[in-house]
């Protein structure tokens, strides 16, 4: 039997073919509550070390095993034995979480890879669909071979791995400390978040850096070996590619050498396994001695680089050819020489730009970055001189969001932040419309619809926290589709296109409807833009949009109180008819039109909608609460049922959030004090279920319950339980929202998707 040189051995893998999980550091099968035990943080070099003090200290991690230099300090001896040992397991710290798919490159819908496990070390990184985006890291310290990424098997070498000594995570960076032969390696993904800067933010690319010391005060001679695979280009390994290696004039004097590749001949506008089927990916080093790099099949790079010491520069002239045809990669090789003193360190850039970003009704659109810079060449070489500084900046946003959600809940919420910020943004990217600023965002891993408004509603507490403007950016296109792009129907649209990245629209009326659903969520995002927006974009906002939030709130007032048999955002629990949780969505739309109408200066409109709003609310706690009819016979108090037609029931009424973003003080407290408690007596030990009739919950709407309950002791709970469930999980896929309370397992297909942008609802209302 056969395999390709990227795969790992037919020997190494189990009999289903799936490769055992990496030995670095406890599993959560391992008896998660007795096994691991969590204290502490790493220190680490390099862009590492911006890293190292931003993260919560109460969050304890697993304790590592010392390092040699500090065994032998200690009089530890290497015997071994019927005198016994003094050498200890490696043991790998995770801090403050570990996450069940780490994220490494994730800055734009197709430029999504994480890591589906808690090492790198003999372990592909993949796309969010679990498809292997092969990236390979080995370090050659003092002649031999250390893997540290990936899992090439190469024909003639015995590859060892390092030990991996922690995996630190921050809002913006996933930072690996390996060790191994006297020698530290510290490497960094990182992928900036740029609140406040649309340049910066509309770059689709991410920093790779790796920095090595020695740990035993030896000098060692050390290289570094990276590379990638054309899988990064396409879904289809069959795909043809063609390449090309260039150098790039660099910023301040420096230079690049940039390696890039390009599916040939494919459609553009296009998906296959939801990767752009168009597109280049950029693969970039900064230049420095030592620094050699080569293009041509895994079979014949990888051995070279290890038995040379050195890349030649060459670029395989077969091509384009398929992806799986002599597999071709894509290598950069460094020698550091001998490090000793002062850490070294290298610099790489990955990248996937697309020309045009997305279409909107038939027309083309450019990505933003186009209006800074003509080539991707000029916004690479911007984005490596821009380092220095694009690293002090995330460290400052790291320690934001880190001391700010410490502060509105607690270490373990700082810790579910770090991971969801980056997911929330990667799902979002800027074009440009009319020369004007758009942000689009894709439906990952559910419907793949564009700006899906129902999937945009959940991630606001991370804008509304981060970026109030980039959230008056997501609203502009779906303002726009309503108001002068052919939709037909009195109440919002669902999305803008059933599939991305064609924004295609519905003129037809043929969509996934859910008119109460979607008209609240456009008003009550519109009120929390202009809570963050200033005075004149508020007003401008208000008076521009009037006409089409008006006419969603009139349809509010006579649809809102007692829904009928509609659709709602969680379409998986099917139809529902007078949702009393999808009722308090739309009665608190109509407050948010009140403030709407009082931005743009229409007196009478907001007492209206105000007076209405009140109205409504007391009528609604009448209809939906539920006195003693729990059919267990232990109601545990009065709560709200999940329908106004059906006693005994009950669902968390995460729609309270708004009132408390918003401050429109609809809901009674002591409606939310009796829910609060009711809740406490549904708990799981992974959370509390979404409703009465399944086991399972969504993340995103646990969090904007805690951040309504804020006061009450069920917020805690339903923060510590969440993070027991991150932590443990067994499902390694990119930040699930959709989970079983009881199984710890994520409960159907949806991962890496925006929505956990939720996770920030209690930041949000801790301003």
């Amino acid at each position: 039997m056969t395999h390709r040189n990227n795969d790992v051995p037919p020997s190494a893998a189990g009999a289903d073919g799936v490769q055992p999980a990496a030995a670095a550091g406890p599993e959560p099968g391992m008896s998660r509550r007795g096994l691991i035990r969590w204290t502490g943080a790493v220190g680490v070099v390099g862009i590492g070390a911006a890293s190292a003090g931003m993260l919560p200290g109460a969050v304890s991690a697993a304790q590592a095993a010392p390092a040699p230099a500090a065994a032998a300090a200690a009089g530890a001896t290497a015997d071994s034995g019927a005198h016994g040992s003094a050498v200890s397991t490696v043991t790998t710290v995770f801090d403050p979480i570990r996450p069940p798919s780490v994220p490494l490159a994730v800055r734009s819908p197709y430029l999504s890879a994480w890591l589906p496990a808690s090492s790198p070390v003999g372990t592909w990184p993949t796309f969010w669909t679990g498809r292997t985006m092969a990236m390979v890291g080995i370090a050659q310290i003092d002649g031999v071979p250390f893997l540290f990424l990936g899992a090439p098997n190469i024909s003639g070498q015995v590859l060892r791995g390092m030990a991996q000594r922690s995996l630190t995570t921050t809002a913006t960076r996933s930072v690996f400390l390996f060790e191994a032969a006297g020698v530290e390696l510290t490497v960094t993904f990182l992928s900036p978040v740029e609140p406040g800067d649309l340049r910066r933010q509309s770059a689709p690319l991410t920093y790779v850096t790796a920095d090595v010391r020695s740990a035993d005060g030896a000098a060692h001679d050390v290289k570094l070996y990276f590379d990638i695979s054309g899988e990064w280009a396409h879904n289809d390994s069959g795909t043809k590619i063609g390449w090309s290696a260039e150098q790039v004039a660099g910023v301040g004097g420096g230079s690049l050498t940039s390696l890039s590749f390009s599916p040939d001949g494919t459609k553009s506008l296009a998906e296959n396994g939801d990767m752009a089927t168009w597109g280049t990916v950029v693969w970039s080093a900064t230049n420095r001695a030592g620094l050699t790099w080569q293009i041509g099949a895994d079979t014949a790079v990888r051995p070279a680089a290890l038995t040379d010491g050195k890349l030649d520069g060459s670029t395989d002239s077969r091509q384009p050819r398929a992806i799986n045809d002599a597999w071709p990669v894509f290598a950069f090789h460094f020698d550091l020489g001998s490090v000793h003193g002062a850490a070294q360190h290298t610099v790489l850039s990955l990248g996937h730009v697309r020309e045009p970003a997305v279409s909107y009704l038939g027309t083309p659109l450019p990505p933003l970055w186009k209006s800074y810079w003509s080539t991707w060449q000029q916004m690479a070489a911007f984005f490596h001189g821009d380092l220095t500084t694009a690293a002090a900046r995330t460290a400052a946003l790291d320690r934001k969001v880190r001391q700010e959600a410490t502060a509105a809940g607690g270490a373990k919420y700082a810790a579910l932040c770090a991971l969801a910020l980056r997911q929330a943004y990667g799902a979002t990217e800027l074009v440009s419309k009319d020369g004007k600023p758009w942000a689009l965002l894709k439906e990952i891993s559910s419907d793949g619809n564009v700006s899906s408004i129902d999937v945009t509603y959940p991630t606001v507490p991370v804008f509304a926290w981060a970026d109030p403007a980039y959230l008056g950016l997501l609203l502009a296109p779906m303002l726009e589709y309503a108001e002068h792009g052919g939709w037909p129907k009195e109440f919002a649209e669902h999305d803008i296109g059933s599939s991305y990245p064609n924004a295609s629209g519905h003129n037809d009326g043929n969509e996934e409807d859910m008119p109460v659903e979607e008209s609240a969520n456009m008003l009550l995002m519109s009120a929390a833009y202009l809570k963050g927006a200033s005075a004149a974009d508020a007003k401008s906002f208000a008076t521009g949009h009037y006409a089409i939030l008006k006419q969603w709130a009139d349809y509010l007032v006579d649809n809102a109180l007692d829904p009928g048999y509609q659709n709602q955002t969680d379409d998986f629990t099917g139809f529902i008819g007078h949702s009393a949780n999808l009722a308090l969505k739309g009665i608190l739309a109509l407050g948010a039109m009140s403030q709407v109408a009082a931005a743009a200066g229409n007196a009478a409109d907001r007492t209206r909608y105000l007076g209405v709003a009140k109205d409504y609310i007391g009528q609604w706690v009448g209809k939906a609460q539920d006195t003693g009819g729990d059919t267990s016979g232990d109601s545990g108090g009065d709560h709200l049922k999940l329908a106004y037609d059906q006693p005994g029931t009950w669902s968390l009424k995460y729609n309270g959030y708004p009132d408390a973003l918003l401050g429109l003080g609809l809901v009674p407290k002591s409606v939310a004090a009796d829910e609060a408690a009711w809740y406490l007596t549904q708990v799981n030990q992974h959370g509390i279920p979404l409703d009465n009739r399944h086991a399972y919950t969504k993340a995103d709407w646990e969090m904007w319950t805690a951040a309504w309950l804020r006061d009450h002791p069920v917020s805690g709970y339903l923060i510590d339980s969440l993070y027991e469930f991150v932590h443990t999980t067994p499902t390694r896929v990119p930040f699930t929202d959709w989970y079983d309370t009881v199984n710890d397992r994520q409960s159907g297909g949806f991962q890496a998707r925006p929505v956990v942008g939720g996770i920030f609802a209690l930041l949000s209302v801790a301003r």
